[in-house]
């Protein structure tokens, strides 16, 4: 199915529902008109407009491979196999952002200081994977906790995280230095105790309305689980290779108030340029049905010195999601089409598909599936609290046909796994402790003999606290 059909069959869909729930949310069309208001018309001043404020999570992960799969650890020297491997971190982020200086170009600044504690120390925490479990890609090493040479992990560790100057006229800013950006191919990833961030520049513009653009340029990325910076490289890859620059542009435009759109297009030397369409629809009135339509498309082909060999890849998700009050039921297809994984760059969240799990579902020629449910107890007197289960299922795995030497697919032959899990949230509403997240799930991973992810449970606990001090 090429994107033409598939954007097509989306919209059907929509169109067909229209006639059959209340049209609460608006389908009015949007025009793009100058902004006349200017955010740099507002700046209070560099000191006036300053703030200290924060994050501190403690993030714990106990993982147990299953069917034969092992993790290796080093003791006295010697590489020892386990089938668990725990990892409880406590990462705080202090930060202070200035104002904008006032006049036609204001200057901002950002700093913060990221700090880890291993509460949980044992070799074993720091096990590499020798079973295919998600979250040890190939080449990646441990990623959930900064170690030693010897396989410890280090008790504690900082480093700069963020440290950036800001350049602003109008509605235009413009960032150098190291910083978080957020695009469906380059995109901070805070999924572990502390987040990545990236070294460059960037530029973001709001001086249309319902028209936004997005451009970047990074030669280095601050991982979640390192103190120095390293050059990007991807996150299936099975040859190490690395690129000096990554760049990006793009635009977010909402042509209806129910429809929102973005494309994007990025360069990696020697390695792709990526391609990425996404929409996402909303039709309905919640109250009585709803439903949220979400396109993602990506195209990726291979450039310069090809490190990642032969690439004509094109990938895509499409989910519609139902909600009734407090409850959503959501449907979500994904389709790789190509002899290599649908890769993206390692240390970012540069997959915007909807069966991107624990596993990415993303082997070479793959399909799959996901179903999901979701509970929202703000309906029944509890705001705050939520609950979801999903299940998901990939097949028809394929890299015989793969002729470079990147991947390490040419196994895959058929190949097959599914994946289910279940998970609850809840954030404080009110009091000092307001904002404040405690997130806990539990993920199977069942895979056949040669699909990457190997066959893994896992439990996460993560609590998140802001914090104000100035």
């Amino acid at each position: 199915m090429k994107l033409s059909s598939t954007a097509i069959l989306a919209l059907a869909i929509s169109s067909i529902t229209a006639t059959a729930f209340a049209e609460e949310q608006s389908q009015a069309f949007t025009p793009v008109t100058v902004n006349e208001k200017s955010a740099q018309a507002d700046a209070t001043g560099f000191l006036e407009g300053s703030k200290v404020s924060g994050t501190t999570r403690n993030w714990y992960a106990n993982e147990q491979l299953k069917r034969g799969g092992k993790f290796t650890y080093r003791k006295d020297g010697v590489a020892t196999p386990t089938d668990r491997r725990i990892n409880w971190v406590q990462g705080t982020i202090v930060n202070f952002t200035s104002g904008f200086t006032q006049g036609t170009v204001g200057v901002s600044t950002e700093v913060a200081a990221y700090n880890a504690v291993a509460l949980e120390r044992d070799r074993k925490a720091l096990a590499s994977n020798n079973g295919g479990a998600p979250g040890s890609r190939p080449g990646a090493g441990n990623n959930r906790t900064l170690t030693k040479e010897g396989g410890d992990a280090e008790g504690q560790w900082s480093k700069l995280g963020l440290a950036n100057v800001k350049f602003r006229v109008s509605n235009t800013t413009l960032t150098a230095g190291r910083q978080n950006f957020s695009t469906p191919i380059v995109d901070t990833i805070g999924n572990r105790a502390l987040p990545s961030s990236f070294e460059g520049v960037s530029l973001h513009s709001e001086e249309l309305n319902n028209l936004s653009f997005d451009a970047g340029s990074f030669d280095r990325v601050s991982p979640r689980t390192e103190e120095s910076l390293s050059k990007f490289r991807t996150e299936y890859s099975a040859n190490g290779a690395e690129t000096d620059r990554v760049s990006i542009v793009g635009l977010n435009y909402q042509p209806l108030q129910s429809l929102k759109t973005s494309l994007y297009a990025s360069k990696a030397e020697d390695f792709w340029n990526q391609y990425y369409f996404g929409a996402t629809h909303e039709l309905g009135d919640s109250n009585v049905v709803s439903l949220t339509t979400g396109l993602n498309y990506y195209k990726t082909v291979d450039t310069g010195k090809k490190e990642m060999g032969n690439i004509d890849n094109d990938t895509y998700s499409l989910s519609f999601g139902l909600t009734h009050q407090a409850h959503s039921l959501t449907f979500s297809y994904q389709a790789i089409n190509g002899d290599e994984y649908f890769d993206y760059l390692h240390e970012t969240n540069g997959i915007y598909l909807a069966n991107s799990l624990l596993s990415d579902f993303n082997g070479p020629n793959e399909k799959s599936f996901q179903v999901a449910y979701g509970l929202n107890m703000a309906e029944y007197g509890v705001p705050g609290l939520k609950f979801n289960i999903y299940q998901a299922r990939g097949w028809g795995i394929d890299g015989t046909h793969y002729t470079g030497t990147a991947y390490d697919v040419r196994s895959m032959d058929g190949e097959h796994h599914y994946e289910y899990g279940i998970g609850a949230t809840y954030a404080v509403q009110s009091g000092p402790l307001k904002a404040t997240t405690v997130r806990a799930t539990y993920t199977a991973h069942r895979a056949s003999e040669n699909q990457a992810d190997g066959s893994i449970n896992e439990f996460r606990l993560v609590t998140t606290v802001p914090f104000n001090i100035l």
